[in-house]
């Protein structure tokens, strides 16, 4: 596979740091370019995140000692770098969508994490293993920017990665309700226990945002493409709630599913089991070998025990079973930043390199 140079836009946030430890020693994408804001910009790496590193892991070596780069003034200094950029900035919606359409228009690809562009109908928001053909709208995009390599094509909210996935094997029985209640980290928001004592011995019941994104963006993810744009799915009905718990990384889901077609409880299992996708069959680096994972037992899946499955990219269901309002109710479980923020940004970015759009 041929190698890649890429930077890291918003590198010095939770999800940025998160990019940098996952591209430390990727086997196709090497780091070339490092951009923050303008109070980073012009200090190394390690200077910049002083104090503010949040990962396990050490600064990579490679990168502590690069110079940040100013995010904005810097645009044409890094698209002449790198072959793409990967995206986490923390800045006002308009002026992401902005931001991320300038290096668009520099004929520079942007694999997004912010959900400024995500509503946008030729704007795939892709979950590798779901609907990788949503790529095709790649061109239509190309066509309104006036580009010939460049496009934005971005990873979808975090709090739908934890569900959305389960549900997805079974849309084939009619899914016609879902109920999601999604227990999110603190992670979620760039944030841990140092740094947001508050979240210790609490729960706190509203994520500004957060429930819209949940209920809209799973029927553009299960949408179709029409005329070079993606039309939206328009069932099932999907209504969630989204609590902020005192847990490092993961988000977990409390889901209840209703069927025109119902089947046996080891049927809806054994399409779990089997279930995979492009990323899989193209044995992509960041994939992981089975998707989606299902626990027997009752008291699993766990956030501590099972967040880190298959490298944190696997997502955990647990608990299937009969309920009285809905048809089924199940628990399942993501890492948000592994599979719902950068190492999704990182898979979609190896799928559409195997697909050709960045080459």
């Amino acid at each position: 596979m041929k190698q890649y140079r890429v930077g890291i836009i918003g590198a010095t946030g939770m999800v940025g740091q998160r990019f940098a430890t996952l591209l430390e020693h990727h086997p196709w994408f090497h780091v070339e370019a490092l951009a923050a804001s303008s109070r980073s910009a012009g200090k190394t790496y390690e200077e910049a995140l002083a104090g503010r590193w949040k990962m396990d892991t050490p600064i990579p070596k490679n990168m502590k000692n690069m110079v940040v780069l100013d995010a904005e003034k810097d645009c044409e200094k890094i698209t002449d770098s790198v072959d793409f950029v990967f995206c986490a900035v923390n800045m006002d919606k308009q002026k992401a969508k902005g931001l991320e359409e300038s290096y668009a228009r520099a004929e520079c690809p942007v694999i997004s994490n912010n959900s400024a562009n995500r509503g946008v109908p030729d704007v795939p928001m892709i979950i590798p293993e779901i609907n990788p053909g949503h790529a095709k709208v790649i061109e239509t995009q190309r066509k309104r920017l006036g580009t010939k390599r460049g496009f934005i094509a971005v990873k979808s909210n975090c709090s739908i990665q934890s569900y959305v996935p389960a549900i997805t094997p079974l849309l084939d029985l009619g899914v016609t309700k879902v109920l999601a209640c999604t227990y999110q980290a603190i992670s979620g928001a760039g944030r841990t226990f140092d740094t947001w004592p508050e979240m210790i011995d609490n729960v706190i019941p509203f994520i500004g945002g957060e429930e819209g994104k949940s209920e809209n963006e799973p029927l553009k993810i299960w949408g179709h493409v029409e005329n070079g744009v993606i039309v939206n799915a328009v069932k099932p009905d999907i209504t969630t709630q989204c609590l902020r718990v005192p847990v490092s990384d993961g988000h977990i889901a409390a889901v209840f599913v209703s069927m025109e077609k119902k089947i046996p409880m080891d049927e809806i299992i054994s399409k779990w089991e089997n279930y995979s996708g492009e990323p899989q069959k193209l044995k992509l680096p960041s994939a992981p070998k089975q998707f989606l994972h299902y626990f027997r037992e009752e008291d699993r899946p766990q956030t501590k025990l099972d967040r880190n499955l298959e490298n944190g990219m696997a997502v955990s269901i647990g608990r299937l079973r009969p309920d009285s309002q809905y048809d089924y109710k199940f628990v399942s479980l993501s890492h948000n930043t592994l599979r719902g923020a950068a190492g999704g940004g990182v898979l979609m970015a190896e799928l559409l390199c195997a697909k050709g759009y960045l080459g």
